[in-house]
Order: C-alpha cells, then structure tokens, then sequence
C-alpha cells in the first residue's frame, strides 16, 4: 500500500507497506549533490554528508554512533552527482525511538572544530581513491564528458576546493540547500503511517520551507580522449562515455534494457566478445541517467597490450547494435534477467527504499513493483531501435589510466 502526505513547510512524506516485511527502512532523499555546487564549493555535498555525523547542539558524535547502535540500526549515507541519501534500518519497535535522531541530524551543529578535524578526513579519502586507477578515470571522463556543465564537478571534490572550504561556506550551502521542500522523507517495509506523519510532524514540522532551484541544462559533450599515465599498474582501466536517455525520459526503460544486453557481466555481447575468451579482464556497460541528460558509462579493464586491440571489439558490438539493432530473443532474455532483479530487490524494505524516494524526489511518481514490470514487459523491438536512433553506442569521451601513453 502507497501512502503520500506533505507537511506544512513543503516536505514530502511518501510509504510503501510491504506485507512480507519484518523490517522498515526509512531515509531522507536530499535533492542535493556535486552538481548543485560552484568551482569554489566543489566537495562541498559529500563533506556535508559527514559533517552530519558529528552531531548536533543536542547529540554529539558519540550519541548519534551510540544511540544508532544500541537499537541494531543499520545506518548510512551516500552522496551522488544529484542526490544526498541518509537512511536507516530497523526493527519496527525501534521506529519511534531511531527516528527523532535520523531527522535531527539533517541540522546538524557544524561546528568549526569538527569541520577542521574532518576536513583531513576528506583529504585522505580523496588520497585514497586518487590511488584507485578506476575512479581516477572516471572522474577524468565526467569532468571532459560535462565540461562546462554542472555534472563535470566531481563528488568528491578536489585536494584545493576542499583544502580552501571554509565552515561559513558549508553553512551558507546547508542552509540554501536543506530546505523541506528540496527533500523527500520515505519509508519501506512494516509501519504504522500515523505514527510516521506524527514523528515527522513532531521532528520536521519546523524545518525551513522553500525549494532551492536547480539548473539542468542538456549536456553537449565535444568528442576528447586522455590518457593518465601511472607506470607503476599492470592493467589499463578504460571508461567511455556517451549521450543516452535522461531521468525523465521514457526511452530510459529500453536503455536499461540494452546496458543487460550489450555489457551486462554475464551472458551479454561484450561478455561472450571480450572477457570469456579473456581477451579483458571485465567490460561493462550501464545507464546513469540524470535530471537533464544522461550517459552509458563503458567501463574496460585488462592488459595493457590488449587495450588497442579491446576498445576496437568494443566498437565492433556497439557498432553492430547501432546499425543492426538486437534480436527478440536478446530483448526477452533482459525482460527476465530485470524482472527478477526488480521483484528480489522489492522483497527488502531497503531495496524499496531506494526506488521510492529516488523517484518521488526526481519525478514525484510513484511506482509499484507491479508496475515495473508492465513497463518491463511492454518494450518492443521497435522501442530499441528508436532508442538507438536517437542515442547510437559511439563513444564521446574516453579516459584511460594505467601504463599508456595512448593507443
């Protein structure tokens, strides 16, 4: 059963009971991330998303760990290019008691010495991942696919914009950014929906109004390729991009459907092409679809001396789908591989979760698990190749990093 509400102050409160459910997952939707920042701010959504940990004027850091933890909440967050999630799981028993701490840390006290004592924080984990060919490269190829465009800030941001963030900018950020109507509490699993409205009355009720603007301009990426050089690795990490359907596209659907049958990690073409005959040690391919615009990211890893001779068999089966299209069967195999995806990930309160507040926060729709898969069932071959038309497999941006100096 679907349950919808909105507070006073513009916050959206929607519910999907789940039957089966001996759990209830909820979680606050923030319309917020790396593409809402300026050069200046760039980090600013992810260093936020921990600065909330650290407590408020009534919790401090030790409370929050230790009050999530005397419950058996599991409890996190995350930040994308669009979206800052805080979620939590429990017991249903333990909803009233978890649920005034969830929602009052989204104000959290920010506190200057918290923020200098995270800060280097941040710039470890930025350290970290600088040490990961892969996201190197694909921080590379958002920054060339976007550039000029809000998505080209990268999430984590960067060793100077976050060494030069001040606590008053983040504060200033929090406080046009976390605004009731800009975020979306939802709720999965078994619970009770009075309860629910009167805990967000009681926790929310007093949260800023207003709905901050967001720019979402079409993306118009110029053909580029870069290669990363680090001696020291002994594969090539590969990402490609190219233009494909956004989140408000209805084309969206069909281009999930043709990332499981080009580049899924089993049984798909660029698995059968490139990695079985191990030709590559892993070639996928996904749909990452943003308000606006949208991407199919190639992720190819393997050999060095394989990586000319893997990105021309990539082009191969991208150019054989554009120009050729995919066959009934290809179509039907992905319908069955997604319908399962979508039904084993309904059966958890947490795997609804994200579903549900993904899609009221982005497009204020609701979608059941039923209606999912009438969608699923209704693409036609003919829906595939107006997709391909339209969003043709030929990559725009390339990044590589590894041994390479370029192919």
């Amino acid at each position: 059963m679907f349950h919808h509400t909105v507070l006073d102050n513009g916050l959206h409160i929607v519910g999907e009971e789940l039957p089966q459910a001996r759990s209830v997952a909820f979680g606050f939707f923030v319309r917020t991330g790396s593409r809402d920042e300026t050069p200046e701010i760039n980090g600013v959504s992810h260093f936020l998303e921990h600065m909330v940990f650290k407590g408020t004027d009534q919790y401090s850091a030790e409370d929050v760990n230790r009050l999530f933890d005397e419950v058996g909440a599991q409890y996190n967050a995350s930040t994308s290019e669009e979206v800052t999630l805080f979620y939590a799981v429990v017991l249903p028993e333990y909803f009233e008691q978890t649920f005034p701490l969830q929602a009052a840390i989204l104000y959290p006290a920010l506190r200057d010495s918290d923020f200098d004592t995270e800060k280097q924080v941040i710039l470890e984990e930025i350290g970290m991942y600088d040490d990961q060919p892969a996201y190197v490269a694909y921080d590379h190829a958002m920054q060339g696919h976007f550039a000029g465009h809000p998505l080209g800030q990268i999430i984590l941001g960067t060793k100077e914009s976050v060494s030069a963030l001040t606590a008053t900018q983040m504060r200033d950020y929090h406080a046009a950014r976390y605004r009731a109507g800009n975020i979306v509490l939802a709720v999965s699993g078994k619970f009770d929906w009075d309860t629910v409205v009167a805990q967000a009355k009681a926790c929310c009720g007093h949260w800023p109004a207003g709905t901050p603007d967001r720019v979402t301009p079409p993306a118009t990426p110029q053909t580029s390729a870069q290669w990363i050089t680090r001696d020291h690795l002994q594969q090539e990490q590969v990402v490609q991009l190219m233009p494909a359907p956004s989140a408000t596209d209805p084309l969206r659907f069909a281009a999930d459907m043709l990332t499981v049958i080009v580049g899924d990690d089993g049984n798909s073409r660029l698995y059968w092409e490139l990695v079985d005959p191990g030709h590559a040690d892993g070639c996928e391919i996904s749909l990452q679809d943003f308000e606006g615009t949208g991407t199919y990211l190639i992720f190819l890893s393997g050999s060095p001396e394989e990586t000319a001779a893997n990105l021309a068999r990539l082009q191969k089966v991208c150019d054989d789908v554009t120009q050729n299209g995919i066959t009934a069967e290809e179509l039907q195999l992905a319908k069955n591989k997604v319908s399962t995806r979508i039904v084993l990930r309904g059966e958890r309160p947490m795997g609804r979760l994200s579903s549900l507040g993904h899609d009221w926060l982005i497009r204020r729709e609701y979608r059941s698990i039923e209606d999912d898969l009438k969608l699923l069932d209704a693409i036609t071959l003919e829906d595939m190749k107006r997709l391909l038309e339209l969003y043709p497999l030929t990559a725009v941006t390339t990044v590589g990093v590894g041994p390479l100096t370029g192919v």
